[in-house]
């Protein structure tokens, strides 16, 4: 690695380090004014209208959407085009959250009174508490940084980041306190994965009746194989003459025992599979399914599904809970 390729990861990392250690100082610098921006949104049971320009306007619309998310209904409101309409998106009381970093933007100060007019409680999240539009506000979010990132302090990078977090920490703080649950977040995000997980059961995505390789302990090494192959869902259940399931043996079980094994004619399938698998109900979530794949030491792609009512071994592979069930558009 050259010299200057070494200075350019210097600099990089030392940007982290700064808009860490700001959001550190953002962090202990919270108080009662977030208590009190929480109370006034919550008194007025409308829409949040969250306002900004230039940089501080794409933070924002973040802020925006993680309101949304969370359930604070927000809208953002763009400063210059208020003035040609746009006021039209407020009901009188809507709160305005107001993101600037020196406070003094021509576009927001002129805001105010008209905000006043509709009777808007004002909340900033600036980077200086000394700005002119600070004391036109409400309430006051404490924003400010020691530094930005870059060398020469001119980029707003850790003044963004910082104004970011504090929207983030007011609309968690609004989440907290409107008890709002995973099933009403997975409503609010119907289409992405998040949404399906929280929503959608084992039971809605798991394999069950042919699709699943069912063997008996005695089977053959190579019976499990066969089975296996006929129906390529990863794994097979061992069950017992009295239907309960006695193990489990996956494809990567049958690697390790070709890698191990020279004579395979007398194992069984009792030999090769795992007897305490890691196994989960049909009316877990698909989320929590995934938490028992990928949080382990070693990540599982097929898990056994008990149906605790048939005493039934299905499948759900974590193909289904990312892509969906193969038959799910039949």
């Amino acid at each position: 690695m050259s010299r200057s390729t070494q200075e350019w990861l210097a600099v990089a990392r030392a940007a982290i380090e700064i808009e860490a250690a700001a959001l550190l100082r953002t962090a202990a610098r919270l108080d009662g004014e977030l208590i009190r921006a929480v109370d006034l949104i919550l008194a007025h049971p409308g829409k949040v209208v969250v306002t900004g320009i230039g940089k501080s306007g794409h933070i924002a619309r973040k802020i925006v959407a993680t309101l949304c998310s969370t359930g604070t209904p927000a809208v953002f409101l763009h400063p210059a085009e208020a003035v040609h309409g746009d006021l039209g998106i407020y009901t009188p009381g809507d709160p305005t959250v107001l993101i600037s970093k020196n406070g003094s933007s021509r576009e927001l100060l002129a805001l105010v009174p008209l905000l006043r007019e509709l009777r808007s409680p004002l909340i900033g999240i600036l980077g200086s508490a000394k700005s002119p539009l600070a004391g036109r506000l409400d309430v006051l979010l404490d924003a400010s940084v020691e530094r930005e990132a870059d060398p020469h302090n001119l980029a707003p990078t850790a003044s963004a980041v910082a104004a970011l977090a504090v929207g983030h920490a007011l609309a968690i703080a609004l989440m907290h306190a409107r008890d709002f649950t995973p099933e009403e977040f997975g409503r609010f995000h119907p289409g992405g994965q998040l949404g399906r997980n929280l929503m959608l059961s084992v039971r809605e995505a798991m394999h069950s009746g042919k699709e699943v390789a069912t063997v008996a302990p005695e089977t053959s090494f190579q019976g499990v194989i066969l089975a296996m192959t006929e129906r390529p869902m990863g794994g097979a259940c061992v069950v017992r003459a009295d239907g309960a399931l006695a193990g489990f043996v996956t494809d990567g079980d049958l690697r390790r025992v070709l890698t191990h094994h020279d004579d395979i004619r007398a194992l069984s399938a009792e030999d090769v599979m795992t007897r305490t698998p890691v196994t989960i109900g049909p009316d877990a979530t698909l989320g929590e399914a995934l938490e028992l794949m990928e949080r382990r030491p070693s990540q599982i792609s097929v898990l056994p599904v008990l149906d605790a009512a048939s005493g039934v071994c299905l499948l759900l592979r974590i193909h289904d809970i990312y892509l969906g069930h193969p038959k799910a558009g039949e």
